[in-house]
């Protein structure tokens, strides 16, 4: 299968780095990390591409990593389109004190627009 993951330096885009790396090689998936810039996150791109990096010295998969610029939500619909992707994943949901997932704007917005499978990660 062939994976897009989208990282904007969320806990639980870190969640979803652990939990796709761990699919990806039990599977034999073809993985591609996009670095999406998040207004949400303190996180930089640099730190966000070093915690990529640790993750990725710990598995032995051929992994893309690719800073992908502009708005977050339509970079990753548009890679994924235009590459032709099988599936995007992304970390993100948190439960409401009501029980109700809220999503974040990216997750939100490649879930009602996306042609391609989404997979969202949440954290336990």
């Amino acid at each position: 299968m062939k994976v897009l993951l989208g990282i904007g330096g969320s806990d639980d885009s870190f969640t979803a780095l652990e939990q796709t790396l761990e699919r990806a090689t039990a599977a034999g998936d073809d993985l591609t990390i996009g670095i999406v810039e998040n207004p949400e996150s303190e996180r930089t791109p640099d730190e966000i591409r070093e915690r990529i990096d640790e993750a990725l010295a710990d598995v032995e998969l051929a992994v893309d990593v690719r800073t992908l610029s502009g708005d977050p939500g339509s970079e990753l619909l548009d890679v994924a389109e235009r590459e032709g992707f099988d599936q995007i994943v992304l970390g993100g949901g948190q439960r409401s004190p009501m029980g109700k997932i809220k999503l974040g704007h990216i997750a939100e917005f490649v879930l009602l627009n996306s042609h391609v499978t989404v997979k969202l990660v949440r954290e336990s």
